[in-house]
């Protein structure tokens, strides 16, 4: 009996010394709580480096906790303690969450995106700052399913649609679907849909907008690329467009991880530059560009505008448009250049796009002067199986890539190339060659008939790009021009740190 009785004394004592622990642990993760609440403030604005350090510092808890509650558990047995390790850990994932922010709903959004990946990403960054405004509960975007692409990825499929709703909690309401009540009011066509105009500042959807929403409790905003302005906004409403982007849109773990494995099977042969060769069939056909097509080649592009009603264009002469600079440079344009700066034969030149239009025989140029063109379909063929025909999560894995390349070089300036320099500026100014296709296709006519040499050429063209490889600078500003405006998403400066001399122009 005694010997019984100094057993059970013994497990009450490491019962207590166990609960002790934990409550220990909880305790300090409501401290990083309250610390963190206060270094949120009001407008949070650009929070990357932030966010990454309070998810470090309550992952080292975490680790703690499960230490401690491993300890626990071999004193009192495995049930009781794996009981309180899953419980200290529920109460770390809770802890790490940003408080919520408390307001008064006005009504609902919803949103439908168009385009690509790159310009719905873009759109989403702009509805979520317009939601938080507007003090409106957002409901998760819908993507596009309807375009060109055709993908019918979710919101969920691409990005981590729970870090997204979590991470922004301290500046907006964001819910997966409508409550019942009123997604029945939706599915019976009882809603008003609209698209916002382009280039808004925000005190449209304040005047405009804001009473719709108040109208009817919800509102669907269609069509939402470019329906924020670049310029003329207040700091942390810029600065929140920047920490959706950068924090908060970040997209599935099985995309990161297969992301990064492309990276590493890169980097272990050294440098490498992404090559956003926009050279595919649509690109092509919207454009109308056919330079160095064959008269077959230049017919079925045509065709294929013709046949897509939203392409405005019809009757397009390609080479006023090339001289023009405004044509995806050619494959052998860009091998061109790519010597001309003398970017290493041996570099591997990672191809971030689709199929190229004219496969091999167009693409001959480029892999003879940089025999190391890979793609992720040849670095990883197996495990892309699942990515087939969803164009939007193919292009994410490029993303990914195109941020950790060396150096990024896009021949055309559409959405992806505008967003990922804008990201890669966001990551310290990483080199990206922004080219000039107007000069470029100019001293390549030139090179071509004879009336200048090649020293001359490649002379010409790094004098020309000196100073476009992504540094500092700011948005070139239009008034009553916001469409020839630099991008918001290719140089949000507000969110950089940009140098001194900077800040005075």
């Amino acid at each position: 009996m005694r010997k019984g009785g100094k057993a059970r004394e013994a497990a009450r004592v490491k019962l207590w010394a166990a609960r002790a622990s934990t409550t220990v642990v909880l305790w300090l993760c409501c401290a990083l709580l309250l610390a963190t609440s206060r270094e949120l403030g009001r407008w949070s604005g650009c929070l990357t480096q932030p966010l990454i350090v309070v998810e470090r510092r309550f992952e080292a808890v975490a680790a703690a906790a499960g230490e401690r509650a491993a300890s626990a558990s071999a004193a009192v047995g495995a049930g009781a303690g794996g009981e309180r390790a899953a419980s200290a850990s529920a109460a770390v994932a809770v802890a790490a969450l940003p408080p919520k922010r408390i307001y008064k709903n006005n009504g609902y959004l919803m949103v439908s995106c168009n385009g690509g990946l790159n310009q719905m990403r873009a759109a989403i960054c702009d509805m979520v700052t317009i939601a938080r405004y507007l003090n409106v509960t957002l409901i998760v975007p819908e993507l596009d399913k309807t375009s060109f692409w055709n993908d019918p990825s979710e919101f969920k499929d691409i990005f981590d649609v729970d870090y997204f709703i979590a991470s922004l909690r301290d500046e907006v309401r964001i819910l997966k679907e409508l409550p019942p009540r009123l997604k029945r009011r939706v599915e019976l066509g009882y809603v008003r849909s609209m698209p916002p105009v382009s280039w808004s500042d925000i005190s449209y959807y304040h005047n405009q907008i804001l009473p719709l929403i108040r109208k009817y409790k919800i509102l669907h905003l269609n069509k939402t690329d470019a329906r924020l302005a670049n310029n003329g906004l207040p700091m942390e409403i810029q600065k929140l467009r920047c920490r959706v982007n950068f924090a908060a849109l970040r997209f599935t773990p099985e995309i990161e991880e297969l992301g990064r494995r492309v990276v590493q099977i890169l980097r272990r042969s050294g440098p490498f530059v992404v090559l956003h060769l926009r050279y595919e069939m649509d690109m092509l056909a919207f454009s109308g560009c056919t330079h160095g097509c064959s008269n077959e080649e230049a017919d079925e592009l045509t065709r294929m505008r013709y046949a897509y009603p939203w392409w405005k264009e019809k009757v397009i002469d390609s080479n006023a448009k090339r001289k023009d600079g405004l044509c995806p440079l050619t494959p052998e344009e860009t091998a061109m250049v790519l010597k001309a700066l003398d970017i290493d034969s041996s570099y591997q030149i990672y191809i971030a796009a689709g199929e190229i239009y004219g496969g091999q025989r167009r693409m001959a140029a480029l892999t003879s002067a940089y025999p190391n063109v890979v793609r992720k379909e040849t670095l990883l063929p197996s495990d892309l199986r699942f990515f087939q025909n969803h164009s939007s999560q193919m292009a994410a894995l490029d993303y990914i890539v195109s941020l950790e390349s060396d150096i990024f070089i896009p021949t055309y300036d559409g959405n992806m190339a505008k967003v990922v320099e804008g990201h890669r500026r966001y990551l310290g100014f990483k080199k990206t060659v922004l080219l000039d296709r107007k000069l470029i296709v100019e001293l390549v006519d030139q090179y071509k008939n004879g009336t200048m040499s090649w020293n001359h050429f490649s002379s010409a063209v790094k004098v020309s790009h000196s100073s476009r490889m992504g540094a500092p600078s700011r948005r070139q500003m239009i008034p009553d021009k916001p469409k020839e405006e630099d991008y918001f998403y290719a140089n949000p400066h507000e969110c950089l740190h940009q140098p001194e001399a900077l800040s005075v122009l």
